[in-house]
């Protein structure tokens, strides 16, 4: 069974919607996954500088072969989430997969967000997990 590293964009402000996705991918039998998400408690926090935390959220990206973004409406707002998808797209020699999640019973996600996706998948495990198997590398 391939092991997937995947990098999880969030906002520490909507950090139940980030914990909901963790339980459910820990969830999925016949699935495994290295989390390389920004913990709260992470020194990444305190670069300094917006240069370093780029290049530090870049670091925690580089051995990824998906980035997974929760597509509320948040999202739209946020600078740094913002900056993850600039990341995604141009930050490495390829390109990394962006799987855009719509938060379960929403009825408005994030149009940037939605925009960058390389596949846009509803809140449950079924098309979530598919989605990386299909698109991770």
């Amino acid at each position: 069974m391939k092991t997937h590293n995947l990098f999880i964009s969030h906002s520490w402000n909507y950090s139940d919607s980030f914990d909901k996705l963790i339980a459910l991918l820990d969830s999925r039998s016949w699935f495994s996954y290295n989390n390389y998400s920004v913990p709260r408690d992470d020194p990444i926090h305190n670069a300094g500088t917006t240069t370093r935390l780029r290049e530090a959220i870049r670091a925690q990206m580089q051995p990824c072969g998906a980035i997974l973004i929760l597509a509320g409406v948040y999202a739209t707002y946020s600078k740094w989430i913002n900056e993850e998808i600039h990341l995604a797209q141009t930050g490495f020699h390829q390109q990394k997969p962006i799987i855009a999640i719509e938060p379960w019973g929403s009825e408005r996600t994030s149009v940037p967000v939605k925009r960058a996706a390389s596949i846009i998948v509803k809140w449950n495990s079924d098309s979530i997990v598919s989605a990386i198997r299909e698109l991770a590398h």
